[in-house]
């Protein structure tokens, strides 16, 4: 719980530091840009290393992840960014945490408890809430992008966690950024403008935080936290996300925080408490 917790602190700065950047870049240069950063440190890690190239069975997993947190949900997310406050989008994907739950159960046989669902649901219902209230009852554009995109992560998350339990979390992450490496690359350059060049040294530091921390190192820790103590437990901390995130988009960005901030916090902090004690079985799985 603790190792994915460091995982989600630092998750927890992506969408105001994101924010943060497309006050300059376009939504598609930071999230595509911020891969191939990524992917950069992954083929470093790659070669030190001395890495085989995982099997086609791997292979077709990591494939997954590409698609979930390299691609889909960096973009989707950037474009949320672009159109509203990193506060209201880190409370939409507060819906990670079920999701992942969801593709765990599905994809890799973990079996929650009724009461496990229950605290699950009840964090996730807090968290819509909160959205809601909010957004005076309604839900924007800005929140279907972000909840399309915590499908794509859930996906990334629960697939690199299962593949973390049979090889390092530093090569699931690394492979995949790797892999995406050409695409990454041909889109950053087909949207970088030569007056980029020109942008305040702090927004280059954004996309150089996005791609280091919140598309490579977070994962290293998130990912070994989800595969040591289980996709369905230890998604549950990411509950806590939203609030860590509007703390940061107070400090980095000034954005208004209110006293039913903290209300909601505690709550949904106890909600990943009661699911933390609730049993998860897994049915154990041969290694690829």
């Amino acid at each position: 719980m603790l190792i994915g917790l460091v995982g989600v602190c630092v998750f927890a700065l992506t969408l105001p530091v994101s924010k943060l950047a497309v006050e300059v870049f376009n939504p598609a240069f930071v999230s595509f840009g911020r891969a191939l950063i990524a992917g950069i440190a992954g083929l470093g890690y790659i070669l030190i290393t001395k890495s085989p190239i995982p099997s086609w069975t791997i292979l077709r997993r990591i494939f997954l992840i590409i698609i979930g947190i390299v691609i889909c949900f960096p973009y989707l997310m950037t474009l949320a960014m672009a159109n509203g406050s990193s506060s209201h989008g880190g409370i939409i994907l507060g819906f990670m945490p079920l999701l992942t739950t969801v593709f765990g159960v599905v994809r890799h046989k973990e079996r929650p408890s009724k009461g496990f669902w229950f605290a699950s649901l009840l964090g996730t219902g807090l968290v819509l809430t909160y959205a809601l209230i909010q957004g005076s009852g309604s839900f924007s554009y800005m929140d279907f992008l972000l909840m399309t995109a915590t499908i794509f992560s859930a996906l990334g998350y629960a697939e690199g966690a299962e593949l973390s339990r049979f090889m390092s979390p530093k090569l699931v992450i690394s492979w995949a950024v790797v892999i995406a490496l050409p695409i990454n690359a041909a889109v950053t350059y087909i949207t970088f403008q030569p007056n980029y060049l020109e942008a305040p040294s702090m927004y280059w530091q954004s996309l150089l935080f996005l791609g280091l921390f919140s598309m490579y190192i977070g994962f290293f820790f998130w990912y070994e936290g989800l595969s040591l103590g289980g996709i369905s437990r230890v998604s549950q901390v990411q509950l806590t996300q939203p609030f860590i995130t509007l703390i940061c988009a107070n400090i980095l960005l000034s954005e208004k925080l209110e006293a039913i901030n903290f209300i909601f916090a505690a709550l949904v902090v106890f909600s990943v408490f009661l699911g933390k004690q609730m049993l998860v079985k897994r049915v154990e799985q041969t290694k690829q």
